[in-house]
């Protein structure tokens, strides 16, 4: 079997074009995941009973079922819903099956994506001692202040290496976005391999982009946890010299 090389080049430049449309889905769905995953893992810990349960509820039920799953059924389902929501009860005429289906797919990544991370979030946070949070409370400070100043900042810097694994996991994801109708990397791909079934061209130039890319997120984590380290290497330094003054002074 030979490949056809020629189709190959042709191919890997036209599917670069669907690189913007994969990195905005990854981006934007993480920043509308991590907020809410956030506040998730807040409600775990705390142990609030009610919203602990609800959270838990659906984190397995995300982390149980396949991707392409619930791509199938909210990508045949919602429009169907939305439509009768529109048009039967709320009276107006506006056509839902003109939405741009992009929207489906952050709707489905960012189901899947906050799942994830209110995981990560919860594990990063139970790796500081619950002793900063009673000393913050003891010398006056809020719990709002305690986690924004004492609890989160060294939280972040623990989970940074499972934020870039959901965040490779995420884009990787995104290939399915095909499946909606997007036009990403996959989409474009498959669409050229189809006219002359170049189908494993087209799979080798996929698979191109994506390692690039996901090697291009592993360096810009390992970037931001070198300046993480560094920085709270630093903290500690100028804390245990201000110990040091204090003690010689006393």
């Amino acid at each position: 079997m030979e490949l056809n090389t020629k189709f190959m080049i042709e191919t890997f430049f036209d599917a670069l074009a669907g690189i913007p449309v994969t990195l905005k889905l990854t981006l934007i769905t993480l920043l509308v995941s991590a907020p809410i995953a956030f506040f998730m893992a807040l409600g775990k810990i705390e142990k609030r009973k009610i919203a602990g349960k609800l959270i838990s509820g659906y984190v397995s039920f995300i982390r149980g079922t396949p991707v392409v799953l619930q791509i199938l059924f909210l990508y045949s389902l919602l429009p169907t819903l939305l439509n009768y929501l529109v048009k039967d009860v709320l009276g107006l005429s506006f056509n839902v099956f003109q939405l741009d289906t992009i929207l489906y797919a952050y709707i489905v990544f960012v189901l899947n994506t906050t799942a994830v991370l209110s995981e990560v979030f919860r594990s990063a946070l139970l790796t500081v001692g619950h002793g900063q949070m009673e000393t913050a409370l003891t010398i006056g400070m809020t719990k709002r202040q305690a986690y924004i100043r004492i609890i989160i900042p060294q939280a972040v810097v623990s989970a940074l290496p499972n934020i870039c694994n959901a965040t490779i996991g995420l884009l990787k994801s995104t290939s399915l976005a095909f499946m909606m109708s997007v036009q990403d990397v996959t989409a474009i791909a498959k669409v050229k391999a189809a006219y002359g079934y170049n189908y494993i061209e087209a799979y080798l130039d996929i698979c191109f982009v994506y390692i690039v890319l996901c090697s291009a997120i592993q360096l810009v984590f390992k970037l931001i946890e070198r300046y993480a380290c560094a920085y709270k290497k630093s903290s500690r330094t100028k804390g245990g010299a201000l110990y040091a003054r204090n003690k010689e002074y006393i």
